[in-house]
């Protein structure tokens, strides 16, 4: 073969391209980005992407709708191309990682980031006619108004309540009559929607006028039910609710799923309990006994773990069955009850005076959590919850600290 020269007046150098071997890697090989200048005969071979020798084929290429900086979410399946731009359409039914999700934030772990982005997303194809359902940005909320919308074909206008619930978001005044006038504004609706109807949460109703968001952008405000699984039934009915779309429970299940989260919210105070009993336990005629400390310590937090289940456990399980309307009384009578089974296991072992001891501390636990439990309730307003405070907080104050003296004391009183 001649030596040519290239433009430049150098001497270009031919290479030949070998036959490849016939194997499952080679066989159906490309040809392409060939260089186009060597300086000496070189034997080249090219493999297809798809050989096995190199994995699997490529993914798909991203799309149009993937910008720099930006994620398209797990529950986004696509967009829905509108007058006023792409509306991100929203899966109806929930991944593995969604439900890992929802159980983490039930469990108190990063409740206060698990949100989505407030604005416009739509259910199916939706038009000008079709629903507009307005919600809150906590994405256990998102997720659960969404699986209602299987079949359904809607919009869905999230505010920006900071990742907080609906009913709790109102009480804030994030789920505001503001924000609601402020999305509708910003997802352009007016230039979308035909009806004018917005269909709010029953539970957010707090927090928004009707009448001045109908002065301010125009669209009548729908109070929806208290629940999302009726919401197929109220758009079926033509947006007329029944009595028990209206009717707000709390049910034996619905305070069990309450539990998780008054656990973990108490986590801290309990691993600052652990060496502040051992400590207190250790306190004797010796200045200080590690074997004391190991053998009365557990028992110190038997009584404070006696206070922490009837607190948070049996006063969310039993609410209706026990005693008076305060919530502190509640726990008190639950710890009272968990108090009495823990002095009867440790008598033969500590004696009476560190028994009491026991008792006290166990009682002052469980009143204070099972009060703490007001929050979460349906049925008791910020001024009850005050008005209890001030009486119950003293109380239980001076017992947890008569719990303490008698706990020291004990081993001083031979």
């Amino acid at each position: 073969m001649d030596r040519k020269t290239d433009g430049n007046g150098g001497i270009q150098t031919p290479f030949t391209i070998s036959s490849p071997p016939d194997t499952p890697c080679c066989r159906n090989r490309g040809l392409e980005n060939i260089p186009a200048h060597h300086s000496t005969t070189e034997s080249v071979q090219i493999i297809s992407d798809s050989a096995p020798c190199c994995g699997p084929a490529p993914p798909p290429p991203s799309t149009p709708h993937e910008r720099p900086g930006y994620r398209i979410c797990g529950y986004v399946s696509g967009f829905h191309h509108t007058a006023v731009g792409d509306v991100p359409e929203i899966h109806t039914r929930t991944s593995m990682v969604d439900k890992l999700g929802s159980a983490m934030v039930r469990a108190g772990i990063g409740r206060g980031v698990y949100r989505v982005a407030p604005g416009l997303y739509c259910a199916g194809k939706p038009d000008g006619d079709s629903p507009v359902l307005v919600t809150a940005n906590y994405k256990l909320t998102f997720d659960i108004l969404r699986r209602q919308l299987t079949g359904i074909t809607a919009w869905l206008l999230v505010l920006d309540t900071r990742g907080v619930n609906v009913w709790c978001a109102a009480g804030k005044k994030t789920f505001s009559t503001e924000e609601v006038i402020r999305r509708v504004r910003d997802a352009r609706l007016d230039q979308l929607i035909r009806h004018r109807q917005l269909i709010l949460p029953q539970l957010g109703a707090t927090g928004v006028s009707a009448r001045v968001v109908k002065q301010a952008v125009g669209f009548e405000v729908i109070w929806g039910p208290v629940r999302s699984h009726d919401i197929p039934d109220f758009l079926d009915r033509d947006m007329k609710s029944d009595p028990g779309m209206r009717r707000v429970t709390f049910s034996f299940t619905e305070r069990l799923v309450l539990i998780p989260v008054e656990i973990r919210l108490l986590f801290k105070t309990f691993l600052w309990s652990i060496p502040i009993a051992f400590l207190l336990s250790g306190i004797g005629p010796h200045i200080f006994s590690f074997r004391a400390a190991w053998f009365r310590g557990q028992w110190a937090l038997m009584g404070f773990l006696a206070g922490v289940v009837a607190g948070t456990i049996l006063v969310p399980a039993l609410l209706p069955w026990l005693p008076g309307r305060a919530f502190a009384l509640k726990g008190g009578i639950a710890a009272g009850i968990a108090g009495i089974l823990v002095g009867i296991v440790g008598i033969p072992e500590l004696g009476m005076v560190a028994v009491i001891s026991l008792m006290l501390l166990a009682l002052s636990v469980g009143s204070y959590y099972g009060m703490n439990f007001t929050g979460s309730t349906p049925f008791t307003s910020p001024t009850g919850v005050e008005k209890e405070m001030r009486v119950a907080v003293p109380v239980q104050a001076v017992t947890l600290a008569l719990a303490i003296i008698l706990w020291v004391a004990t081993p001083f009183l031979g």
